[in-house]
């Protein structure tokens, strides 16, 4: 109920106004039955705003701390997060992929529609990064179709460290679903799911047009965040008078 008043009375025309977003390609996503919608994630937007554009309900695999921040801001993403039925998952430790892969199976089991970005994380400068492979086994262990999706302009309407939205054009592309009933059973071959990954990267690249980065974007921000640290000067102790 909560779901569909936001939809349709509060964000989703509040999100018209200020994306403008054209659509393109709805027509790809089933209309009913169990799907995978997977697409790049350029800004904190893109939770919102697929959501409002899509005419069946969806449920994305959303990080764990978008549950548990502190302060009004944390509050309200938690409460907001909670109240659309979005799913957190813990990020950390050995069993959090494992995790992410039950719930998302979950979803597709009661025949809805799972939202989920493979890169992991948001790209930090706008290009699209390696995915991982854990959309390619619930796609595989459910026997569902893959709907690519590109965000294009939520980059530039509100960039990672940007709090409040810019007034900006965006349109949301989806591509043909792409069916890998070929590879029923091998969902435990690493080498299939690396290939159902990448040929899904391919079609989102496609749709998107950006530049590829042949590496995950987690270790690209790891790497940056230790560069960063680095350079920060150290001042030396002053001894003790």
């Amino acid at each position: 109920m909560v779901y569909y008043f936001l939809k349709y009375v509060v964000l989703g025309p509040l999100l018209r106004v200020l994306f403008r977003p054209r659509i393109e390609g709805l027509e790809h996503v089933p209309a009913s039955g169990a799907a995978i919608v997977a697409g790049n994630h350029l800004s904190f937007a893109d939770h919102f705003l697929m959501p409002a554009i899509l005419k069946r309900r969806i449920t994305f695999l959303a990080k764990s701390e978008y549950f548990t921040g502190s302060g009004l801001k944390g509050r309200l993403t938690a409460a907001f997060f909670h109240s659309i039925g979005q799913i957190p998952v813990d990020r950390t430790g050995k069993e959090a992929g494992q995790a992410a892969i039950r719930e998302g199976l979950g979803v597709l089991r009661r025949g809805e529609l799972l939202g989920i970005y493979p890169e992991g994380t948001r790209s930090h400068d706008g290009r699209l990064y390696k995915g991982k492979v854990g959309v390619a086994v619930m796609a595989l262990r459910a026997g569902v179709p893959i709907v690519p999706c590109a965000m294009i302009g939520t980059f530039e309407a509100q960039p990672p460290g940007r709090v409040l939205p810019r007034i900006h054009p965006v349109v949301i592309r989806f591509g043909k679903p792409l069916d890998f009933s070929r590879y029923a059973g091998m969902e435990n071959e690493k080498a299939i799911l690396r290939a159902v990954t990448d040929e899904l990267m391919y079609a989102i690249l496609t749709l998107s047009e950006q530049e590829y980065v042949d590496r995950y974007a987690a270790e690209v921000k790891a790497e940056l965040a230790a560069e960063s640290t680095a350079r920060q000067p150290r001042f030396p102790r002053m001894p003790l008078s």
